[in-house]
């Protein structure tokens, strides 16, 4: 799928698993901000003000991280403040594009045919991968960010005094709560598929396999009786949780080997992910058709024949 090294494009260059065949995901390399008023971000980071139709956002349809700040967007609001351009779900030889197809929406910004001009003409020396989302900014052009988990944050409360819509998921009081659970999500379950998947010994594939299957047993605990997370009220762990989820049985359960169990098999959790895509603004996010054909067909190394299954009939 390759990747940019000193700012060139190449298609056989490759980050590689650790020896002993642990996924390692890199970190994200574009970690500014936008505040209200263009004041430093929350831990000191460079910030820019936040202004209508300044800013746009690269996402796939096919991917969780970006699927977070689709959802965010939604919620609050910032279509029109926030424009967005969607890339092509099949990842080939120059990664993420915007080949014509349904779904895609083209690039506005430099008519790129792919994201990682996007990113060579924000930083011509970067070397690394090349992924949604992206948060850019039009009238510097450059990426403001590039870590979904700080984009969400962004849109949950940089907007608010130009229109965005109410509702705060990562309110002060309950953030101890939030980033401990988040914390734990992360590395055995957003995460874990991809290690279960990408592992490349049996035993790397084994570690991640069991603290997954942990991870969601305790999850089906935790939502007893109750409709999310933390403090009964929608938080950004639960968006966190749902982008995994809604992609568990269609495509991780199979094609990552995380088969112990579907969500359909966890009554909480699957109600948990019913009432979310019970929300139109949420289920307008959600393309199956993106998701299962970018899994099945890009990763020819788990799926050499690129066969993407017809089911399963997934029933939210």
């Amino acid at each position: 799928m390759g990747i940019l090294v000193n700012g060139v494009w190449k298609e056989d260059a490759l980050i590689k698993n650790k020896e002993d065949g642990k996924f390692i995901r890199p970190d994200s390399p574009f970690r500014d901000w936008i505040t209200a008023d263009g004041s430093p971000g929350p831990k000191g980071q460079t910030a820019y003000p936040a202004e209508r139709g300044r800013y746009h956002l690269y996402v796939g349809l096919a991917c969780p991280w970006a699927h977070r700040t689709l959802i965010v967007r939604a919620l609050k609001g910032l279509e029109d403040m926030i424009s967005v351009s969607v890339v092509h779900w099949y990842m080939g030889a120059q990664s993420w594009n915007f080949e014509p197809a349904p779904g895609v929406v083209a690039d506005p910004v430099m008519d790129a045919q792919y994201l990682h001009q996007i990113y060579s003409l924000a930083k011509p020396d970067l070397s690394g991968k090349v992924t949604v989302p992206v948060l850019f900014d039009k009238k510097e052009k450059k990426i403001v960010n590039n870590e979904s988990s700080e984009i969400i944050r962004i849109f949950n409360e940089a907007f608010d005094d130009l229109g965005a819509l109410p509702g705060h998921f990562y309110p002060a009081p309950l953030r101890g709560e939030i980033d401990e659970i988040n914390e734990r999500i992360y590395h055995t379950l957003n995460n874990g598929v991809y290690k279960c998947g990408f592992a490349t010994t049996q035993a790397a594939y084994e570690e991640a396999y069991a603290p997954l299957f942990e991870t969601l047993d305790y999850l089906e605990d935790e939502l007893n009786e109750v409709d999310y997370l933390i403090g009964n009220q929608l938080t950004e762990a639960d968006i966190r949780l749902f982008t995994t989820l809604i992609r568990f049985d269609a495509v991780y359960y199979g094609h990552f080997k995380c088969n112990k169990k579907r969500i359909q098999d966890y009554p909480n959790l699957h109600r948990f992910v019913a009432r979310f895509m019970s929300n139109p603004k949420i289920a307008a996010t959600v393309d199956f058709h993106h998701i299962k054909h970018h899994y099945y067909g890009s990763h020819k190394q788990i799926n050499p024949s690129g066969v993407v299954p017809v089911g399963p009939d997934v029933m939210y």
